[in-house]
C-alpha cells in the first residue's frame, strides 16, 4: 500500500494491545537519553499518525505526561509495555519501539543517539526529526 516501505505488525507483551505501521524494513531508531526515555530504555523510530493503525487495545491503553504534557507515553493497562507513544518532537506521528514489532520484518536497524537532556537543543539542532512525522 506504501511504496517501498513494509507492514510490521507488533503489540504488548500480554497481546491486549496489537497495532501495525508502515515503515522502512530498515529502521532508524533513535537512541534518546533524557530522563524518561532511559528509565525506559525507550528507543524508537517515528511514523506519521497515517502510517499506525491501532488493531485492538484502545480501551487497554493508559497515558502518562510530565513536563510539558505534550508526549504521550501510553502503555498497556495489564502488563505496562509501551509499544508506542506520540513524541513531544512529532505530536501529530508515533514513536514505535521496534523491540516490539513482530518477528520477520525487519532488515536492519541504524541507532542515533540523541541527547534528550538537552532535548530544546538537540531537537532544534537535528535537521530531520520534526519532519519523520510528515506523510
Amino acid at each position: 500500500e506504501y511504496r517501498g516501505l513494509v507492514k510490521h505488525t507488533g503489540g504488548c507483551h500480554c497481546g491486549a494491545v496489537r497495532f501495525e505501521v508502515w515503515a522502512s524494513a530498515d529502521l532508524h531508531v533513535f537512541n534518546c537519553n533524557c530522563s524518561i526515555c532511559t528509565k525506559k530504555q525507550n528507543r524508537h523510530f517515528i511514523v506519521p499518525a497515517s502510517r499506525f493503525k491501532l488493531l485492538k487495545g484502545a480501551d487497554n491503553l493508559t497515558t502518562y505526561t510530565f513536563n510539558t504534557h505534550r508526549a504521550q507515553h501510553t502503555f498497556c493497562k495489564t502488563c505496562g509495555v509501551q509499544s508506542f507513544y506520540t513524541p513531544r518532537s512529532n505530536p501529530d506521528g508515533y514513536g514505535i519501539a521496534p523491540h516490539c514489532l513482530d518477528d520477520g520484518t525487519v532488515q536492519t536497524i541504524i541507532t542515533e543517539d540523541i541527547n534528550g537532556k538537552e532535548w530544546e537543543k538537540a531537537v532544534r539542532e537535528h535537521k530531520t526529526i520534526r519532519d519523520m512525522s510528515k506523510p
